[in-house]
């Protein structure tokens, strides 16, 4: 299936459309992406794994790959590191954030195949699919959903299947 969110912030899931919110920095063309813009990149992306802090919610439904989050759990996001967009173990020398966080954003986290195979330095990094801030806040260049829709897509989604940014 293609999972598929519009450049307004409406995402198509299971017969009705939620509010998700996008990148503080715009939507852009992924070939324009660049590390630290805050833009979600256009595009279509394969739905890679899913992560979740498991001392704050039961094992997500789905079909995709999972792991549990751990306080030492990082995403490099230092265009010049040898493990640019990809996961850490902290404490890590380059730049990188962490994915064990205390605002509840990374609670379900969705990895989108954006800019991994292989990464291109400064392209963008950690591109997911996770739970909202507040009333939709604007992310990092990520999508945000409500937690609860996070786990409905979760529950759905397949091996193969993509998330189009359109």
């Amino acid at each position: 299936m293609d999972w598929q969110v519009t450049r307004t912030g409406q995402f198509e899931l299971g017969g009705r459309t939620v509010r998700a919110a996008l990148g503080k920095g715009g939507i852009t063309e992924a070939s324009d992406k660049r590390e630290g813009d805050g833009a979600t990149p256009l595009g279509r992306y394969a739905l890679r794994r899913v992560l979740f802090r498991a001392d704050r919610g039961d094992l997500p439904e789905t079909a995709l790959p999972v792991r549990a989050i751990r306080p030492d759990d990082g995403w490099c996001d230092d265009p010049a590191d040898p493990a640019y967009n990809r996961p850490v173990r902290k404490p890590y020398p380059a730049s990188h954030e962490d994915l064990w966080r205390e605002d509840g954003l990374y609670d379900l986290v969705l990895v989108l195949g954006h800019n991994d195979d292989p990464p291109v330095p400064g392209a963008g990094s950690a591109i997911f699919l996770h739970c909202k801030r507040g009333d939709y806040e604007p992310t990092q260049g990520c999508i945000a959903l409500d937690p609860q829709d996070v786990r409905t897509l979760l529950a759905a989604a397949r091996p193969g299947d993509t998330l189009t940014i359109a």
